[in-house]
Parts: C-alpha cells; sequence; structure tokens
C-alpha cells in the first residue's frame, strides 16, 4: 500500500468513526489486523456489535465506493467478524457487517456518503 492510499484510508476511518457516532454508534476498536484479513472499524449499535468496511474514493476510476466489496472480501469479513467475536465474549453477540462508503470531492471534501446496514449477508 502506498503511503497516499494508507493516508486516504486513515482518513476515510476518520470520517466514518465521526460518522457513526454521529449516528448513536459506539467505536470500539479499530484497524484489526489478523490473519485473514483485516476490520476497519468494530462499533456497538445498541445490542449490535458492527462490523464496518470503510471504502473511500477520490474517483470514480475504480467504481463508486459503495461497489467496493465483492463477494469474496464479503466471506472474509464475515470469518473475521466471527473470529472476532470469539475473542471478545463480553461483547455482543449478534453481528452485523456494514459498509461506509465515502466518495470525495475534487476539492478533498466529502461530496457522498453512503452507510450501508447489512452490507454483507450471513
Amino acid at each position: 500500500m502506498t503511503e497516499r492510499n494508507q493516508r486516504l484510508g486513515e482518513a476515510g476511518e476518520r470520517i466514518a468513526s465521526r460518522y457513526l457516532e454521529q449516528q448513536g454508534y459506539e467505536v470500539v476498536d479499530r484497524n484489526i489486523r489478523r490473519r485473514e484479513g483485516e476490520i476497519d472499524l468494530v462499533a456497538l449499535h445498541g445490542e449490535t456489535l458492527v462490523f464496518v468496511e470503510v471504502k473511500l474514493r477520490t474517483s470514480r476510476k475504480m467504481g463508486a465506493a459503495v461497489q467496493a466489496v465483492s463477494p469474496a472480501k464479503g466471506a472474509r469479513l464475515r470469518g473475521l467478524a466471527e473470529a472476532y467475536s470469539a475473542d471478545h465474549p463480553e461483547l455482543p453477540m449478534n453481528l452485523r457487517i456494514d459498509l461506509v462508503a465515502i466518495e470525495l470531492t475534487v476539492g478533498g471534501e466529502v461530496g457522498q456518503l453512503n452507510h450501508v446496514q447489512n452490507a454483507v449477508e450471513g
């Protein structure tokens, strides 16, 4: 990952975290790296433990941010969520995987933010 991509990823996670907190979520963990992959954000929303994939785009060359979770990525996220939950029995057992898709304007401002609940089924 290039330094620019890393900075953009961190910015996306900050934007998503701030948005979720404004919506009543409590962010409890971030940037969880396991051998199976990475979870961007983990949050509590009521009695649900929510795993959040954050996608930030500066252009649509790679497609819209909201289209960024492939079936393979979804399967990987489900496995990561289950493993994280097993390691944290003190947290709710009700799990959900959401997507926060952010598109920046040419000037670097948030042009669009979409929060898709249950973005990954299963």
